[in-house]
């Protein structure tokens, strides 16, 4: 039965070679051994079961030898099964290929005494001797927590910040003489109404057409304004062409 290092691994030999894929169980980045051409192949005898194997074959390494948790005996049965028919040469240098690759690969992976998974170079903490979830290393955890810290940071700032300092408002001019929405313009959209603000006789602020009194004084905005001397002051009725106190002319 092959055994291996480490149980993460994909075999890609094929009836004319052998070649084998190691992975690291916490990256999953892979080492492929060196390709190693079989000599029963090369001097013609072949593989009796060759159409056999290929199809289980497509079956089987689809991805990366399916789940990391799969069992040593289920992956030697279903290895038997891949080359069930092979000579007895062919199985001989199956075996010797697949030693001399553990042999290849174990010169780059790492055991972790902690929780026993087999690690690349990237992920091995050497001062430690553990992989780098059991032991992270200081200056790159270190980095990693501030540049979680300052991401924290910014997004509470960004939070709290006012980022702008206006109104909202919603104005819709109605026409003082169709009732529709008017637009924005001088003149009514609908009817051509005038949209001129109206000045209050009393106050002389301006008011929007068709207010019946001042918004700001409360004045009606239908009487007339009261007229004055232009001379004296005094107050002028509505059509007096002089003035009752000291006779000046009232023009209109």
């Amino acid at each position: 039965m092959l055994k291996s290092f480490t149980r993460n691994y994909e075999d890609n030999s094929t009836e004319a070679g052998f070649q084998f894929t190691f992975y690291c169980d916490v990256c999953q980045d892979g080492y492929k051994s060196s390709f190693v051409q079989s000599e029963t192949y090369k001097k013609g005898r072949g593989l009796r079961g060759l159409a056999h194997g290929a199809s289980i074959l497509g079956g089987l390494l689809g991805g990366r030898a399916g789940d990391l948790g799969y069992s040593l005996e289920r992956g030697s049965d279903i290895l038997s099964e891949r080359f069930e028919g092979m000579s007895p040469e062919w199985q001989k240098e199956h075996e010797n290929a697949f030693e001399r690759a553990q042999n290849e690969a174990m010169q780059h992976f790492h055991r972790c005494h902690a929780c026993n998974r087999w690690v690349c170079d990237t992920c091995y903490n050497e001062d430690e001797g553990l992989c780098t979830d059991c032991a992270p290393r200081q200056e790159v955890y270190v980095a990693k927590a501030r540049a979680e810290a300052m991401r924290r940071n910014i997004d509470e700032a960004a939070e709290t910040a006012a980022v702008w300092q206006g109104k909202l408002e919603s104005k819709t001019t109605v026409c003082p003489v169709c009732g529709k929405p008017a637009g924005t313009g001088k003149f009514c959209n609908n009817c051509g109404a005038s949209l001129a603000l109206n000045k209050c006789p009393s106050c002389g602020r301006e008011n929007a057409q068709g207010v019946k009194f001042c918004n700001y004084c409360g004045a009606s905005m239908t009487a007339p304004k009261a007229a004055v001397c232009p001379g004296c002051g005094a107050p002028v009725q509505p059509g007096m062409r002089f003035c009752g106190e000291c006779g000046h002319e009232i023009k209109p």
